[in-house]
Formats: structure tokens, sequence, C-alpha cells
């Protein structure tokens, strides 16, 4: 399970941004979320909730998810695609040579604070 370890490095940035900006308490994040980071995202809510309680900044703090939709490019035909509908086969050319452009990341996308 590596949604714990997200948890505590998302923590400790949460717990840093709130001392440079002088933030006694956090309460909302949200985060985008990539289709295809591997992060369950039940999970990561359970971890969130147990790990919160142990810092006071974090403590009342909600946590929302957004989830970011996987996208493939195809380098032979230049199309982009869904990724969790096709996979690593461009539907267009069927061309092998796709990469991944987003679905992949974790992001803070906002913090609200006091």
């Amino acid at each position: 399970m590596h949604e714990m370890g997200i948890i505590i490095h998302l923590a400790g940035t949460l717990e840093e941004t709130a001392r440079e900006e002088g933030l006694t308490r956090i309460s909302r994040v949200t985060l985008e979320v990539g289709e295809v980071s591997g992060i369950i995202t039940d999970y990561f809510e359970d971890c969130w909730n147990y790990f919160k309680k142990r810092h006071p900044v974090l403590e009342d703090s909600r946590l929302e998810i957004l989830t970011i939709p996987a996208v493939t490019y195809c380098s032979a035909c230049g199309r982009e695609y869904e990724t969790v509908k096709y996979g690593r086969e461009c539907p267009y050319c069927k061309s092998g040579e796709t990469w991944l452009v987003r679905g992949n990341e974790c992001v803070i996308k906002e913090i609200e604070a006091e």
C-alpha cells in the first residue's frame, strides 16, 4: 500500500506550506489524482483520515479528490486517445509507439486554510 507513503509526503508538504504562510489550520485539501496513478482513492482517504489526526494543522481538514483522465499520445499518427479504454496500442493506427501524456500524476490543486 503506497498510499500511506504518499500521504506522509503530502502531510509534510502541507505542514511546510502552513509554516511558510503562517497558517494555523488547513480546512480542505484538493488533490488531482491521475486515473492510472495506481492510487486507490478509498485507501488514500482512509490513510488521510488516520494520518491527519496526528498533525494539528491538518486535524480538522477534509480531503477532496479530483480524477485526471489518462490520455495517451501516438507518435506514429499524432493523435491522442483515452488510455484506460484502449491501453498502449493506438486505436487509430494500431501502433505501439505511444506515450502517456497525463493521468499518472498526484498534484495538490488547492489548499483552503485559516
